[in-house]
């Protein structure tokens, strides 16, 4: 039987730099996000993303945070099924070589968690990244991977900028709850629900 892991756990685990699983409902996307604060982000953790998900790696960034930097979104009328705000994709422009690797993708996550780089020249456009801006509620508007990443890296004491991935099977079909299951055994990682987030976000 699955069981999911407590919120608490799952933010100590976030906390302490490690990655987590966060599912949302079965009647929505029914999909599980690797996810991990970006200030913690590093090769490692962007290497392990890289391997067990669709590659097609996102970050979440307040809106503030986008003005600041001058990351607009990638399109004004938003047809996405979901509602999800993607933006124009950024690399960072120090430190990184092409942008794509494992080292440089954590490094432009790491630059955007870092509130104290404000300079929009800090990051070229396009990139290998792909920022999504969270609803200004959180989970009180919308329930998706975004706001969860949002809310519970703000929960743990970091600024709301967090790396989400959709796991896949080897198979390359999405990893549903069973499996993510297995998988979060396997690799000892905390597997929380978007519900029990909103949860635990109300009470505290």
């Amino acid at each position: 039987m699955v069981k999911f892991d407590s919120v608490e756990d799952a933010i100590a685990d976030l906390r302490s730099g490690k990655a987590i699983i966060v599912m949302d409902n079965e009647g929505r996307e029914n999909e599980s996000d690797l996810v991990f604060a970006g200030e913690k982000a590093t090769p490692e953790l962007m290497a392990f993303t890289i391997r067990h998900t669709a590659g097609f790696i996102c970050v979440c960034v307040e809106e503030k945070r986008l003005k600041q930097l001058e990351i607009p979104l990638m399109f004004e009328n938003n047809t996405d099924p979901n509602g999800t705000q993607y933006t124009v994709t950024v690399d960072a422009k120090y430190n990184v070589s092409t942008g794509i690797s494992a080292h440089d993708r954590a490094m432009t996550v790491k630059s955007l968690a870092d509130y104290s780089i404000i300079d929009p020249g800090a990051f070229t456009k396009p990139g290998h990244m792909v920022p999504l801006k969270p609803h200004s509620d959180g989970l009180k508007s919308r329930t998706g991977h975004t706001e969860a990443v949002y809310t519970i890296c703000k929960l743990a004491g970091f600024n709301p900028v967090g790396v989400l991935s959709e796991l896949i099977n080897e198979d390359g079909t999405m990893m549903r709850k069973e499996d993510t299951f297995k998988f979060a055994k396997e690799y000892n990682l905390k597997f929380i629900s978007i519900d029990d987030l909103v949860k635990y976000a109300r009470e505290h």
